[in-house]
């Protein structure tokens, strides 16, 4: 992402301050992670001090300041996943994808994260991929939907 992109996003906003978060979350959907010199870019154009952006950047979960993989793997392991099997689905895919939670692959293909809960129990174990809620899985239900983010 360069600074056009990220003046493209600011002046979107019309250079807002109040429009911070918005625009962090803008730069964060596209390149998949904060970079220094976005925060930078940011902080020039909106005048908000570099301390506060990283202060918000670090605060809030959905940003992340090192890079993503293309592909943000959720697995549940609230207690109605657990119960259903989520340690042999997150065993899987750290096995399928060489990384633990909270880790990203040399390819910058996939992240990988767990999560207490997402919201619908009943289809526990549940893992989600970009955004894409994948229920009742197993462990070989799991590799067949790996397939499916190449």
């Amino acid at each position: 992402m360069d600074n056009g992109r990220i003046d493209q996003i600011i002046d979107k906003h019309h250079g807002e301050s109040s429009s911070l978060i918005q625009v962090l979350l803008e730069i964060q959907s596209e390149n998949h992670w904060l970079p220094k010199y976005a925060l930078e870019r940011v902080s020039e154009k909106l005048q908000v001090p570099i301390t506060r952006i990283r202060h918000i950047a670090t605060f809030y979960k959905a940003f992340s300041l090192v890079p993503k993989g293309r592909h943000e793997i959720h697995i549940c392991v609230g207690t109605a996943c657990h119960v259903r099997g989520a340690t042999r689905v997150l065993d899987t895919v750290q096995d399928l994808t060489g990384i633990r939670p909270g880790e990203t692959d040399l390819d910058l293909k996939f992240s990988l994260e767990t999560v207490n809960c997402l919201g619908c129990c009943a289809l526990g174990p549940v893992m989600e991929i970009d955004g894409k809620t994948h229920g009742k899985m197993a462990p070989v239900k799991t590799a067949d939907v790996l397939k499916n983010y190449e």
